[in-house]
């Protein structure tokens, strides 16, 4: 009897293992189920038909209140992730920045990276490739709230 026992608990484990930590229907859940199926199988042939019948009610009772338990919405929430994301979308203002204005990498551009154009410091798009931080950039275009940026050419 305690052999049927283990098998039903086994198989219990492995299925809730399967719906919760494994997705899909992989080796465990299957596992699981010829468990509890063997847990059956086991008590009807060593036990006679009225355990056999009660071994098999038994499996059905925990299979049902383990779906139950894994369906209910409380479960989910205890391993669902509730990390709130509070960045914002960093806005210019085109008063300050205009076609044509110059400035200074502060990071490299690869393509993006932060430069500072006048007095304003935000997040430029090379048109160019790479630029190493410390560079002249000029601002060649603004589009969709996104700045490209060049680098200067020093004519010396």
């Amino acid at each position: 009897m305690a052999f049927i026992i283990i098998l039903i608990a086994l198989g219990l484990i492995l299925i809730l293992a399967e719906i919760l930590l494994i997705p899909g229907i992989g080796v465990a859940g299957i596992l699981g189920l010829a468990s509890m199926g063997g847990s059956c199988f086991y008590a009807f042939h060593e036990f006679g038909t009225d355990t056999g019948a009660v071994v098999t009610i038994v499996n059905a009772v925990l299979l049902l209140v383990l779906v139950v338990y894994v369906l209910r919405a409380k479960t989910w929430r205890k391993l669902a992730l509730n990390t709130n994301i509070d960045s914002k979308i960093q806005f210019f203002d085109e008063a300050q920045i205009a076609v044509g204005d110059t400035g200074k990498t502060l990071t490299r551009l690869a393509p993006m990276g932060t430069a500072k154009i006048g007095e304003a410091t935000c997040e430029v798009k090379s048109l160019e490739g790479i630029i190493d931080p410390g560079i002249d950039v000029e601002v060649v275009m603004i589009e969709d709230n996104r700045i490209y940026v060049k680098p200067v050419e020093n004519d010396y």
